[in-house]
């Protein structure tokens, strides 16, 4: 029976993994093995929410080992090292728990089909200190460092109610993780106060956006950027524009005009980029933003037997440009590819992906929403706002989930994270 291993259960990966279930698997025409470093899947565009405590993995999470029993699929907790493409081998680092205990040994898993869909990394642009100082939110493991970290300022400030400090976060990018985490992050310190935490409030909690371009959200229409703008600024967030970060310390980002952002916590969201490994494997043909090349029909340009979907596909459009690293492209993506996938099973011709932009959206917290709709649908985008924005945008989420789920369990999950939302705590404290 023929392998497909799929490498990486972000948006486009789980997405992809329970198509080829439902045909392939459930069917018994393959064995269909999904591979993460992490247990839980959360999407993607959800782990600022993470960061800030307004969601719970454990109502917004999908473990991956109950999903693959359910659906007709095995999962490999693990973290891809090597690819072997004459022996088709790929594999795995050695699984160490947090003490650097050995749980499995270095594994190789055989593949007749390999997909590639390992997501993107935080991009710092080899700018010093970025590392060791600084929180990105690539991962769920991430986006909980975070919190934690959050948790800890918010007790400490809340703490000194003689001298009145305040919190200092410094967000480097104002793309959209960066600008919906300084939204979360003043709703999140108003609600401490009802949290057992009463000295704290949005009033002493100071966020800087750092950004190096002449405005936030330069990926979208200038109108959304604006919108987005006043509705942040209201809020009291600072917005640095223009201002390029030449280095990050203890005490905070130091501008290439030698000034310091103070700054207590610190993130960088300053742009994205494939893994370094996937170009240190020496493997795939590769762009400057480390993706993966592929043919049009979403194979790697060196191998038929390998595909690749998602932040890591480097997939070069007609006009020149490169098909951006967004949620809907990934989910576009695995659906060309289960359907390519399937279609070399039947002996089928494979079709071709083409990305189909169907607008933009922003989540500024309870704030506000903007963004633009219809996209390549229209000769020009509809600019949204309000209530029309947020619904939506909550229905991009629900529609993964029901992908990911099937239309019931899709429901059921709806509905249970709404009665969670309503009888639960707003804020994770832990």
């Amino acid at each position: 029976m023929k392998k497909i291993v799929v490498v990486g259960g972000g948006a486009g990966g789980l997405e992809l993994v329970t198509r080829l279930s439902k045909s392939l698997g459930k069917s018994g025409s393959a064995d269909i093995i999904l591979v993460d470093k992490s247990r839980t899947h959360v999407w993607k565009p959800l782990l600022h929410e993470v960061a800030a405590g307004v969601i719970d993995k454990g109502s917004d999470g999908v473990d991956y080992r109950m999903h693959a029993v359910r659906h007709h699929y095995q999962f490999q907790l693990g973290e891809l090292t090597g690819i072997d493409r004459e022996q088709k081998l790929i594999t795995l680092d050695p699984l160490v728990d947090e003490s650097g205990q050995q749980i499995l040994p270095q594994r190789n898993l055989e593949y007749d089909y390999l997909v590639l869909a390992m997501g993107s990394v935080c991009n710092d642009f080899g700018t010093p200190g970025v590392q060791d100082n600084c929180f990105t939110l690539d991962s769920l493991d991430q986006a909980e460092r975070f919190h934690r970290a959050l948790l800890n300022q918010l007790l400490k400030i809340n703490q000194d109610c003689v001298d009145k400090t305040e919190l200092q976060i410094g967000i480097v990018g104002a793309g959209a993780t960066g600008t919906e985490l300084a939204a979360q992050l003043h709703h999140v310190a108003n609600l401490a106060r009802a949290y057992g935490m009463p000295e704290m409030s949005a009033d002493r909690l100071k966020v800087t956006i750092i950004e190096a371009g002449e405005r936030i959200l330069p990926a979208l229409p200038e109108k959304i950027a604006l919108s987005a703008r006043k509705a942040l600024t209201k809020l009291g967030i600072k917005i640095r524009e223009s201002t390029k970060v030449a280095k990050a310390t203890e005490q905070g980002f130091i501008t290439s005009e030698d000034e310091l952002i103070a700054a207590d916590l610190m993130v960088w969201s300053a742009g994205v980029k494939a893994p370094d490994f996937l170009v240190a494997m020496d493997v795939f043909e590769t762009n400057r933003a480390n993706q993966i090349l592929v043919t049009p029909q979403l194979r790697s340009t060196v191998d038929n037997d390998i595909f690749v979907i998602g932040d890591c596909c480097g997939f070069k459009q007609k006009d020149g440009s490169w098909v951006p690293p967004r949620a809907q492209s990934a989910h576009q993506m695995a659906t060309v590819a289960a359907d390519n996938i399937i279609a070399l099973f039947k002996d089928k011709p494979l079709s071709e992906y083409q990305y189909k932009d169907y607008g933009s959206l922003v989540h500024l917290s309870k704030y506000s929403t903007v963004g633009s709709l219809m996209g390549a649908l229209s000769n020009s985008s509809m600019f949204v706002e309000g209530r029309l924005a947020k619904l939506v945008y909550v229905s991009l989420y629900n529609n993964h989930q029901f992908t990911v789920h099937g239309w019931f369990k899709g429901i059921l999950t709806l509905f249970s994270r709404k009665v969670s939302n309503i009888v639960g705590p707003k804020f994770k404290l832990h």
